[in-house]
């Protein structure tokens, strides 16, 4: 995933050129999407709870790759298929940070459960 959305490169460009400091969150969301959010993080969203999640540090291998540090689940779907995820600065409203496609579509029927495994989200700035 390193499709980042026009909120947070404006965030970052400020902040590493020194024009605006950058406060980052203090928790970051998983959510699922039935269509591309696009960079402007507008609609598509499932309607189901999103879920804190955690990352890995990017570490000093060069490759600018972090990872989800835990499982996510999230319970009680509607019926739809999820075709993308994005990484939100809210629970509930907020930002879109990073969006992208699933590696392959999940439909689910209404009160079904989708679990994404521990390293399965990887954010990659390269």
């Amino acid at each position: 995933m390193a499709e980042m959305s026009n909120y947070l490169e404006e965030k970052l460009l400020d902040h590493t050129l020194g024009t605006t400091a950058y406060t980052h969150p203090s928790t970051v969301y998983l959510a699922l999407h039935t269509a591309d959010p696009t960079d402007a993080g507008s609609g598509a969203e499932v309607d189901v709870a999103r879920q804190a999640c955690a990352f890995t540090a990017a570490g000093s291998d060069g490759n600018g790759v972090t990872e989800n540090s835990a499982v996510e689940t999230f319970a009680s779907m509607p019926a739809c298929t999820v075709t993308h995820i994005g990484i939100w600065d809210h629970v509930s409203a907020g930002n879109l940070l990073y969006h992208t496609s699933v590696t392959t579509s999940k439909a689910v029927l209404d009160g079904d459960t989708i679990t994404v495994a521990a390293g399965a989200v990887t954010v990659t700035l390269a």
